[in-house]
């Protein structure tokens, strides 16, 4: 570990910590004696308020109500940074906007030379939904559903919902305990436990109009919603069977209904067996899993499919061998 890495580290070891002594600092980070000295009195010079403690069992410890001295970046963790933020452009995530004042920050507080390897970086490295003829660090674009943000600072205090959505041609409420906030191929899904329906529920965020906590007059643990879940799924009868090669699992892996799991069949993970309801009569899951399965490709074997199921792939091949 570098000396400027390993300074940052032990900062923040100490900033945790009421108490530490320079056998603690000796035996975290591997090193001598002096060289802890000579890093703690580097740590005091930065601003840290270190007392000392005279005894024989004495040592340091941090002044109350004291601010921590400027952070510093390794190169590495300054290119981290950055490749993080590439990587995550045009995903629609939260607090996009933030994100220009947060890059302006950071390349200022790095060096002339520090700058003009993210600059390469940014000519040579180009990910998912990235405009190539426009790989700017400070591109705002895609920006997420306006009541995501939103949504996310209700989460933060309350797991009880009420949310609104477009239906269709009309709008719908559900009182809901959030289980999960997923982002799945762009796009971001609750998934929630219906209060009055007593049933799991998948909301779009792309379709969601409103949303407020809901005031439960009584309220379910977490325990219970498990125990509830369990029982409706003991209730809905496995009518979907499919065993998947590695390709297949490769495309699971890529994107998959919320409520589909797999199970790997031998321990190199390249054969897996899917078990699960699905409800037939629910056109949009239909259409869903029949896109779906097609996605999956020709490396699966179907043990168990509704006639459903299997007539609206076989519709969907048709189409398409006419269009070709």
């Amino acid at each position: 570990m570098k000396k400027v890495e390993r300074i940052n580290t032990i900062t923040r070891y100490i900033n945790n910590r009421a108490h530490f002594t320079i056998s603690e600092i000796m035996r975290e980070f591997n090193i001598s004696r002096s060289t802890a000295i000579r890093d703690i009195r580097e740590i005091e010079a930065m601003g840290m308020p270190l007392v000392a403690e005279v005894g024989r069992d004495g040592g340091y410890f941090v002044m109350n109500n004291s601010l921590l001295p400027t952070v510093r970046f390794t190169d590495n963790e300054i290119k981290a940074l950055f490749i993080a933020f590439m990587a995550t452009r045009n995903q629609q995530l939260p607090y996009l906007k933030s994100r220009q004042s947060l890059a302006e920050k950071l390349l200022g507080l790095i060096s002339e030379n520090q700058q003009d390897d993210l600059v390469h970086l940014n000519q040579i490295l180009l990910f998912e939904g990235t405009n190539p003829h426009n790989p700017d660090l400070l591109d705002l674009s895609d920006l997420p559903h306006p009541t995501l943000e939103k949504l996310i600072q209700i989460l933060l205090i309350e797991r009880y919902l009420l949310v609104t959505v477009q239906e269709e041609k009309k709008t719908k409420s559900y009182p809901i305990v959030l289980l999960h906030l997923h982002h799945q191929k762009g796009h971001w899904i609750i998934e929630g436990f219906d209060l009055e329906e007593e049933k799991r529920r998948i909301v779009s965020v792309d379709n969601l109009i409103h949303v407020e906590a809901y005031p439960a007059k009584k309220r379910l643990s977490t325990k219970k919603i498990v125990e509830q879940l369990k029982r409706n799924t003991q209730e809905e009868v496995i009518n979907l069977v499919l065993e998947l090669g590695p390709k297949a699992i490769a495309q699971f892996k890529k994107y998959h209904p919320l409520k589909f799991s797999i199970a790997y069949t031998n321990p190199y993970q390249t054969t897996a067996l899917l078990k699960a309801f699905m409800n037939v009569h629910n056109s949009e899951e239909l259409t869903e899993i029949t896109n779906w399965l097609l996605f999956l490709g020709e490396d699966i074997k179907v043990n168990e499919i509704p006639e459903e199921v299997l007539d609206a792939v076989q519709e969907r091949l048709s189409l398409y061998q006419v269009k070709q």
